[in-house]
């Protein structure tokens, strides 16, 4: 069998066949796993106005907090998830769960701020490298017609976690304190380390393309798991798929697809981070109880997980281009009601549910877009790179929040100014063109 038509064979066996139960399971792992980058914005933001008041700190230092985390997702963007390319996707897991683990565990013996500061810095490695992994993952081992609906509900990991770590910081800190939402957050850490483990493989296309080690060994083993016949031998790679993944971005064919696609997620980082890590402390400011102020972070991921969801059945109707649009513009006029009209308590809550509907519901779009841009061989590297020049808007927006807020700006200034790169967000990525993207969900 010659190299394109073993090609052909496996992405017709993924692509038109029902998704075996180990197909699902690996998707599932992929949500669990995206549970990680809920659970760590969340215990940060809802840890912050305690932390503030242990040691003392400004609104601005209070916003490097957040930003070291992220600072570290960018690094981890960058540097780790490409790696998926080239070692493979289970071993960047494991790599970056390893990271994870120890930077939310040691935060619980942390005994001066920069150690916070570097610790969270290297949980955010863990988490920037584990994100465009799992976003590639679940794109291979998805049929076509479930892809773009499997790696949106991936993206609904996120708020699901931030939901669990919600309602267990409202309590657990009052009564415990806040390092030990930590090591909650870390001990999760550990337990999906070893969930992928045990479970985890690398894909039939990544296999197939890059041959590592024992490639035909795996590939026989993965296709008797999703309940295919073997391969009787492996033809020779093309010289062609050994070329630099990260140069490939830019050659004629996907060059204008990555900038419009870097362009897209920074502006909708910088706005979704800013909203995901401010809204409790300002909910908090605004006069609320602790816990009441934990509740409204819990309704703006509730709103994510139900709008990241939606995105894949509303996509699977309209598309992925004409979705994102449309979510960014509902989030635009949302957060312009939420920042400037009076509300009472009830009227924030549904607010901020809709804020989450709309704005991340919207943005987690991005990730199938890019998984159906980019080809297995690049595909890391192209979600990675994407996701890593993104981090830059995701690092701005919570710092550039805390300065201009001590600057003086008002909460409705700051909410009408933020709302605006969500508008910059849905129409780039409405401009793109990619074959792929046409391709119809059946």
């Amino acid at each position: 069998m010659t190299y394109e038509a073993l090609q052909t064979r496996f992405k017709s066996l993924i692509d038109h066949n029902p998704m075996s139960t180990f197909q699902v399971l690996i998707v599932a792992i992929c949500f669990i796993l995206n549970m990680n980058d809920g659970i760590d914005v969340l215990v940060v933001s809802f840890s912050g106005s305690e932390i503030v008041k242990e040691w003392g700190l400004s609104k601005t230092e209070l916003g490097y907090i957040f930003s070291a985390g992220l600072m570290g997702m960018t690094v981890g963007a960058f540097f780790l998830a490409p790696l998926g390319d080239t070692i493979g996707r289970r071993k960047v897991f494991i790599l970056s769960l390893v990271l994870i683990t120890s930077g939310m565990l040691l935060v619980f013996i942390s005994a001066a701020y920069w150690q916070l500061l570097l610790l969270r810095f290297l949980t955010g490695m863990g988490i920037g490298g584990i994100l465009p992994t799992m976003a590639a993952t679940a794109s291979e081992f998805s049929n076509n017609k479930r892809r773009d609906f499997n790696v949106g509900l991936v993206q609904a990991g996120g708020p699901v976690g931030a939901i669990f770590t919600g309602f267990f910081c409202a309590y657990a800190i009052p009564a415990y304190g806040w390092r030990f939402a930590f090591l909650f957050a870390g001990g999760i850490s550990l337990l999906m380390l070893v969930l992928v483990w045990v479970y985890m493989t690398d894909s039939l296309d990544f296999l197939s393309k890059q041959q590592p080690e024992n490639a035909q060994q795996k590939i026989n083993i993965l296709l008797s798991k999703m309940g295919h016949e073997g391969i009787s031998a492996l033809p020779e790679k093309p010289l062609h798929y050994a070329n630099a993944p990260v140069k490939a971005l830019f050659s004629p064919e996907y060059r204008n697809s990555t900038f419009k696609l870097w362009v897209a997620i920074f502006f909708g980082f910088l706005t979704l981070y800013t909203l995901m890590s401010w809204v409790p402390n300002i909910a908090k400011e605004a006069g609320l109880p602790f816990e009441m102020a934990t509740y409204v972070g819990i309704a703006l991921n509730a709103g994510a997980a139900i709008g990241t969801a939606g995105l894949g059945v509303v996509a699977a109707r309209l598309g992925l281009r004409k979705t994102v649009l449309s979510f960014m513009l509902c989030a635009f006029v949302v957060i312009l009601i939420y920042g400037n009209v009076p509300l009472t308590t009830t009227l924030i809550f549904v607010t901020i549910f809709l804020i989450g509907i709309f704005v991340q519901g919207g943005f987690n779009g991005i990730y199938p877009t890019i998984s159906r841009v980019y080809p297995t061989e690049i595909r890391t590297t192209g979600v990675g790179f994407s996701i890593g020049v993104g981090r830059f808007g995701a690092i701005l927006g919570p710092t550039l929040f805390g300065v201009l807020s001590d600057a003086g700006f008002s909460t409705a200034l700051l909410f009408s100014l933020f709302s605006l790169p969500l508008l910059v967000t849905g129409l780039f990525v409405f401009s793109l063109k990619s074959k792929n993207l046409d391709e119809r969900n059946e």
